[in-house]
């Protein structure tokens, strides 16, 4: 999947619509954690992951841009500090006229009025006005991969980013989720107007029935049952 088509089908998709995705193909979801916001509501990204690591000095991001393709996606990796800002607006505007898609930064920004007046999306942990006062020792491998929480990712990963935070899931796959997402929109797209056309939800999902098979077979989980008529409301 190419850079453009990537864009247009997300741009009819939700992150969480690719979550369930992953769960029905059983690859695992891998979601920035939850405090990762976008400084602008509404903003939204979809690129190939271009990973820096920080150690305390901008120039791993610049070196990133000299790496990264048009439409890629920077990961700032700042090991989720607190203390300091590692992104401020000349980062974003840079990544901006190196033709990437977004920022998003394990860790925190600063210069927030300069970033939206900017206009890429940047997901972040928050805002602080101070920038690192340290210089590490830059890790031999800064350029290749890049920590969200718990999730190590890289090149071989796309980044998407909506209002429900960031998630990661491997270009490999990137078809195969698409294509099961989109399904898994169209049927709550078609569960959502027969509610509203007064057709409960329950009644959709034959929950009466569900409770009955429940008794009879307490192993029986909630899931098996939407799996075997259809439904898409938990995956």
């Amino acid at each position: 999947m190419d850079h453009r088509e990537l864009r247009q089908r997300f741009a009819a998709l939700t992150t969480a619509h690719l979550a369930d995705a992953c769960i029905r193909a059983r690859i695992p979801v891998r979601c920035a954690p939850a405090p990762m916001r976008a400084v602008v509501p509404g903003s939204r990204l979809a690129g190939r992951v271009s990973p820096a690591r920080h150690a305390g000095s901008v120039d791993v991001f610049l070196e990133a841009f000299e790496r990264a393709a048009p439409g890629d996606v920077l990961v700032a990796d700042n090991g989720g500090r607190l203390d300091e800002s590692c992104v401020g607006d000349l980062v974003v505007l840079e990544a901006r006229t190196a033709g990437l898609q977004g920022v998003v930064v394990w860790g925190l920004h600063r210069d927030t009025a300069d970033i939206r007046e900017i206009g890429l999306p940047v997901f972040s942990l928050g805002a602080l006005p101070t920038g690192p006062q340290r210089l590490d020792a830059r890790p031999g491998d800064a350029l290749e991969a890049a920590s969200v929480g718990e999730w190590t990712v890289g090149p071989q990963d796309l980044a998407l980013g909506d209002d429900d935070g960031v998630l990661f899931v491997p270009a490999a796959h990137a078809e195969s989720l698409f294509a099961l997402a989109e399904t898994i929109r169209d049927t709550e797209r078609r569960q959502a107007e027969r509610i509203r056309a007064g057709v409960s939800l329950r009644d959709q999902v034959r929950f009466d029935t569900y409770l009955a098979q429940r008794r009879r077979t307490p192993s029986l989980t909630f899931r098996d049952h939407l799996r075997a008529v259809g439904g898409a409301i938990e995956e």
